[in-house]
């Protein structure tokens, strides 16, 4: 793995050229960990530079009584997992939502009890939404006044029911999916709009019946998956910053390389295309269903406003903050994105405040904002630890939508993309 340690101030680059392998995508990374784990193994899941996020699925597997084993090769990380979860315990998800409401979905179906802890923002996450799918199908969750810590008494053998979900929630569908492995009989779930579908992907290339068709998915329990080895390709959420950047700054051309390619995730790409970049994405392998290849973006033309609302902005919800730097340049708005009141911090509020210390002029609205461009200066941002506050306004000054940006906390981005840092080094030499 390539340190570089985070720079005091980040300011703009002269040129953004060269190629990229990024981080293994946290989503995949979790759901084959999990999986992996649920098989009773042996399971083998690599991933290159793994975050603290996706660190905390293999710590919280030990916790619960399963052997993962790791062992690093370069940027590699091969994690080798044997043995069901099999006993009670307080496990730590570090920062890790998906950690939490995922492992909440397969605590349910073991008759175990597992307390579901984390970090202080991740306590201050909503998780009444997840406790109540588990408990229509069984299982007897407490939280913390709707927080953590989350408390899982789960049954070995779950009631098939058909859940709604109240939002558009990869996490939610995935929890309640692996929960409805150990049910006897069919589990449905509607979500009021896309997802993601890393979870059912997953399942189905471990052997198990699942399904979606248009906005439900059912899975067919009881079922237990079969062992898997996957190579986790890289993460779009890790590719964002470099397509936007590469579409923003007037002289840069950007390849990110064996990325997934799943199109519940690829949202982005159409939006820099409707905006006027030069977008390229190459397909050349499949991996647990997933597919994965190359993407390549070059800017530096005139880029129009672009608006984000309704289904696209649950779609884009990780990339919005990055596509609020693309508006300070061009203009834009988006709405319909009030999850973002609720992520690592009040991502609205913070991205509002940053636009307008970066220079723009920007309206705080209850589910995102209205921007318009205006004269780049320097700023000093608040990222209230979060990675994608901080990556977004990175790319702010590294593309000239800023000038010169201090960030309070640059050492967030490890959460997501551990070598961010080198690659920004790496890229804007």
């Amino acid at each position: 793995m390539s340190v570089t340690s985070a720079p005091s101030v980040v300011r703009p680059a002269a040129r953004l050229h060269g190629s990229l392998e990024l981080p293994g995508d946290k989503s995949i990374a979790h759901r084959a960990l999990i999986v992996g784990a649920l098989s009773g193994g042996p399971s083998s899941v690599t991933v290159r530079t793994p975050g603290a996020d996706v660190r905390s699925t293999p710590d919280c597997l030990r916790s619960l009584g399963a052997l993962v084993e790791e062992v690093a090769d370069g940027a590699l990380l091969r994690f080798t997992i044997a043995g069901r979860p099999s006993r009670d315990a307080t496990v730590d998800c570090g920062n890790s939502g998906t950690t939490m409401r995922l492992l909440a979905g397969v605590a349910a179906g073991l008759p175990l009890r597992v307390t579901l802890d984390g970090d202080a923002s991740l306590r201050s996450r909503p998780m009444e939404r997840i406790a109540t799918l588990l408990r229509a199908a069984g299982a007897d969750v407490t939280t913390t006044d709707g927080h953590a810590p989350m408390t899982v008494a789960g049954r070995e053998r779950l009631s098939p029911v058909s859940h709604q979900l109240p939002v558009a929630s990869a996490q939610l569908l995935g929890a309640a999916v692996l929960a409805g492995l150990s049910a006897a009989g069919e589990t449905r779930i509607t979500t009021p709009g896309p997802t993601r579908d890393h979870t059912e992907r997953m399942l189905a290339a471990a052997g198990v019946g699942v399904r979606r068709e248009g906005s439900v998915t059912t899975v067919d329990g009881p079922a237990r998956p079969s062992p898997l080895s996957l190579v986790v390709p890289g993460d779009m959420s890790s590719a964002a910053p470099w397509l936007v950047a590469a579409a923003l700054h007037p002289d840069a051309e950007l390849t990110v390389t064996d990325v997934g390619l799943n199109p519940t995730r690829t949202a982005l790409l159409d939006v820099l295309r409707r905006a006027g970049a030069e977008v390229e994405a190459t397909v050349r392998d499949v991996r647990a269903g997933e597919p994965v290849g190359d993407i390549r973006v070059s800017g530096g033309g005139q880029l129009a406003p672009v608006t984000i609302s309704g289904t696209d902005a649950m779609a884009l919800i990780d990339e919005l903050p990055l596509l609020g730097v693309l508006m300070a340049a061009t203009g834009g708005e988006v709405r319909g994105a009030s999850e973002l009141r609720v992520k690592e911090s009040d991502r609205i509020a913070a991205m509002v405040a940053g636009l307008d210390a970066i220079g723009a002029s920007v309206e705080e609205l209850p589910d995102g904002w209205l921007v318009a461009p205006g004269s780049p200066r320097d700023a000093a941002i608040a990222t209230h630890g979060d990675h994608r506050v901080a990556i977004a306004f990175a790319i702010a000054a590294l593309t000239g939508v800023a000038g010169s940006v201090e960030l309070d906390d640059p050492e967030c981005v490890a959460v997501s993309y551990p070598t961010f840092w080198a690659d920004v080094a790496e890229l804007a030499s």
